[in-house]
């Protein structure tokens, strides 16, 4: 009986130290389309949530949005995201994500997708680098309106990123077609002076001087006007634009930690870390730009990016 005891009791023991061990490691994959808004990101959530290690796969959007697909029967990722409305559309219509709403979300209700599949974090806008000197110069009236841009006066005096090397002119052109078709973007053509390499390259020929009119993205703009550049930032009537977010992966190795990863990304905190390197935060208040004073422009139809470069180059560049 007394030998039972002790057994009883080294038993009990023996099940209370394995209660009292530590429980396994808590982490959260992510794969990312934007390496240097993950890194803010990650630092921020990283203080809010030290219990949580972070790893994360870095690349662009296409690469990530395939990597993601091909892995749908095995998922190695638990949140996909920081990659562009156009992957978000095309990961969920594969199946890589599932529904999930976050909590005390304060994203507003247009950068939620209808299903809850993906939010969307920001927006990049696309705007006008104006110099103003040059104006002065050649006698040229502002332009307040993307119309006013084919008006014979800004003959040779425009600058815009290339379609065919840059996601920027792409989102500006593509809008254009969508807004006012073919022959604006044609008219267009006919005031351009240069096609950039890079999305900065319009606003850098405008805060030069060399032409009056820069199309750009919304980041760009401004630090040109905080430069000390004499030019003016002007948004047209409408908005081009490209928003980036993210969503839950279905079947993915850590939904726990992915659920307080996007809960966290749908907070005020990570708006805030947000809107020191974006335009447009998803949470309102944060970011460069008001998006109570622009109208963002809503594609009316599916892009084809393959095939906007191909008309492109055989309609506009005659390539």
């Amino acid at each position: 009986m007394f030998f039972d005891t002790l057994k009883a009791l080294g038993l009990a023991a023996a099940l209370a130290t394995l209660g009292a061990a530590p429980s396994l490691a808590r982490e959260v994959v992510l794969y990312n389309a934007s390496d240097s808004v993950n890194t803010a990101l990650v630092a921020a959530f990283k203080k809010a949530h030290p219990e949580i290690e972070v790893k994360f796969v870095s690349g662009s959007t296409g690469p990530i949005t395939e990597r993601a697909i091909a892995e749908k029967g095995k998922p190695q990722a638990d949140v996909v995201y920081l990659v562009n409305n156009v992957a978000l559309e095309q990961l969920k219509q594969a199946g890589v994500f599932e529904p999930y709403a976050p909590n005390g979300s304060k994203i507003a209700p247009a950068f939620r997708d209808p299903d809850d599949f993906y939010n969307k974090y920001f927006a990049t806008t696309m705007c006008m680098v104006v110099n103003k000197d040059r104006l002065a110069q050649k006698n040229l009236p502002m332009p307040t309106t993307w119309e006013d841009l084919i008006k014979p006066v800004y003959a040779k005096e425009i600058a815009l990123p290339s379609p065919l090397k840059s996601g920027t002119g792409g989102a500006i052109l593509t809008t254009f077609i969508d807004a006012f078709g073919w022959p604006f973007v044609e008219n267009l053509n006919e005031n351009v002076y240069q096609y950039s390499d890079g999305g900065s390259g319009g606003a850098a020929l405008a805060g030069a001087g060399e032409v009056a009119i820069g199309l750009t993205f919304d980041t760009t703009c401004f630090e040109t006007k905080s430069s000390g550049k004499p030019v003016e930032i002007v948004y047209g009537r409408i908005t081009p634009n490209v928003s980036e977010g993210g969503g839950l992966v279905a079947g993915g190795p850590n939904p726990a930690e992915a659920k307080i990863f996007l809960d966290f990304m749908a907070s005020e905190e990570a708006a805030q870390v947000l809107g020191k390197v974006v335009g447009a935060t998803a949470v309102p208040g944060h970011g460069l730009v008001d998006l109570t004073q622009i109208t963002l422009w809503q594609m009316r139809r599916p892009v084809d990016i393959a095939a906007f470069r191909r008309d492109f180059a055989s309609r506009i560049l005659k390539q």
